[in-house]
């Protein structure tokens, strides 16, 4: 079966044990290329003094990696559907090791950011690339739920958990320790792919699309790249305003060019979905969240309240404990009832947890900090497999890669901008630490609040009959056959 391609019915005929190992198989690989982006985090403080970073170089050791999953994850979902999914996976193991061992052995922060982006390239062909396998090797309506609940779950669990493996290793082998341990799991994955992944590719092949390619790149990178540069220049220098001209015209570029095309890179048609549009939408604001907090918070505890990094992972204990409890259950509740009470409590914890966090100092009660993260835990575990499912919802198989990497787009996108929007907030207090620390942070809790609020909305809006006839309609309409 392994080397033969994955049609429908074959799919059917997989043994729940080989599923069972797909997915296992399919979730190490969104671990350690989502793990990557919070792993990092907590090792910022530890990597800035040994490389000598600025507050900037900090940021783009985050972004750029986070911005180039977001610039290709269309491209690589694509292409998989394309020339097939095993294959591409495998090349993306492989790419994404060789990153990790060049950030290993980095001897300046220029060094680390080319080699993260290089580790982001073979990330953009795991992540959709995986989901899609997982969406066609459970073909069944309530095991594809539970499934796709149990893969994106472990995406959350991936961003709680990493800083906390982060801190243990930073404390004990030094930062270089958060890439070296990718090459192990990543050679092992490689050859369980070959054993037990079955090919699988979309029955009609999309042709590549470089000009949207290069149209979405200029729009997240100017858009990124003056979000970052915007506390040094300010947001009047012609370099800022320059690259939002820039930004501006490859989204003109893009609503003009890709609806001419017959396979874009960017199917605007599938925004015609409410559920798929606001899915979308939600997957921004809450991993736009999630990344703001991760970023402020590993550096408060270290910086503001100067704990070690093995101190400050484990005090985002709380935040991956509640993800282990709830996004399975999460999982289950979307595969019965549909995505609604999963994003209300997602976006309830948000909001409440920015607000809470508006009282957080430098002398607050330990205590009263895990429990704050105990906030961000809950909507971690619950925002994930609904805005997954709701991605998915009323596509048809042969768009599962391309859906798939909107969803995952959506989500890296929000990571890059919550890094970007909140290392520009609290950049030029951080050297000065205690409460002008804690002072520009309560404008990145705001956000948060405001972002919780966001996904309130768009979950009623894109929960009610209405909004899943326009998923039907925008399925049949990418795809007409039955």
């Amino acid at each position: 079966m392994s080397s033969s391609v994955l049609s429908p019915a074959a799919a059917a005929q997989l043994s729940p044990r080989r599923k069972s190992l797909v997915l296992a198989i399919c979730c190490v690989s969104i671990v350690i290329v989502v793990m990557d982006i919070s792993i990092v985090n907590v090792a910022l403080p530890s990597m800035g003094r040994d490389l000598h970073a600025s507050e900037s170089g900090r940021q783009w050791a985050v972004d750029a990696y986070t911005l180039v999953l977001a610039a290709f994850l269309v491209l690589a979902g694509a292409t998989a559907d394309r020339v097939g999914r095993r294959r591409v996976f495998q090349a993306g193991l492989a790419a994404f090791g060789l990153g990790s061992v060049l950030c290993g052995l980095a001897p300046d922060i220029g060094w680390l950011i080319a080699a993260r982006a290089l580790q982001a390239v073979g990330g953009t062909m795991l992540n959709p690339v995986a989901m899609a396998i997982v969406a066609n090797t459970f073909t069944g309506a309530a095991e594809r739920a539970r499934a796709i609940g149990v893969f994106a779950s472990m995406s959350g669990l991936a961003l709680a958990l990493g800083p906390i493996l982060g801190g243990g290793l930073v404390d004990a082998f030094g930062w270089r320790s958060v890439f070296w341990i990718n090459v192990p799991i990543v050679a092992v994955a490689i050859v369980c792919a070959a054993l037990f992944v079955p090919e699988s590719r979309a029955e009609r092949a999309r042709r590549f699309d470089p000009v949207g390619q290069v149209l979405m790149v200029l729009v997240l990178g100017s858009v990124v790249y003056a979000i970052i540069e915007s506390g040094a220049l300010g947001w009047t220098s012609p370099v800022i305003v320059g690259l939002l001209a820039v930004a501006a015209v490859g989204v003109a570029g893009l609503l003009g060019y890709e609806p001419r095309r017959a396979d874009p890179l960017l199917e605007l048609r599938l925004f015609r979905s409410v559920p798929f549009s606001s899915a979308i939408v939600m997957a921004l604001f809450g991993l736009c969240g999630f990344g703001a907090f991760l970023f402020v918070t590993t550096q408060y505890l270290q910086d503001v309240r100067g704990l070690s990094p093995v101190a400050a992972g484990l005090c985002l204990l709380p935040v991956g404990l509640p993800v282990l409890v709830v996004a399975p259950l999460t999982g289950r509740v979307v595969g019965a009832r549909g995505p609604l009470i999963p994003l209300v409590v997602a976006g309830t914890a948000l909001a409440l947890g920015g607000g809470v966090s508006l009282g957080l100092g430098p002398e607050t009660p330990l205590p009263a900090v895990l429990a704050v993260h105990l906030l961000f835990g809950v909507f971690l575990g619950a925002v994930n497999p609904p805005i997954t499912n709701a991605a998915l919802a009323g596509m048809p198989r042969s768009m599962a890669g391309l859906a798939g990497s909107l969803a995952s787009t959506g989500r890296q996108t929000g990571t890059t901008l919550g890094v970007a929007i909140s290392g520009t907030l609290i950049g030029p207090q951080i050297a000065h630490g205690g409460t002008a620390f804690t002072g520009a942070a309560d404008r990145v809790w705001w956000m948060l609040v405001v972002l919780g609020a966001g996904i309130l909305v768009l979950a009623a809006v894109s929960a009610g009959p209405w909004a899943r006839a326009t998923a039907e309609r925008a399925g049949v309409l990418v795809d007409p056959r039955p």
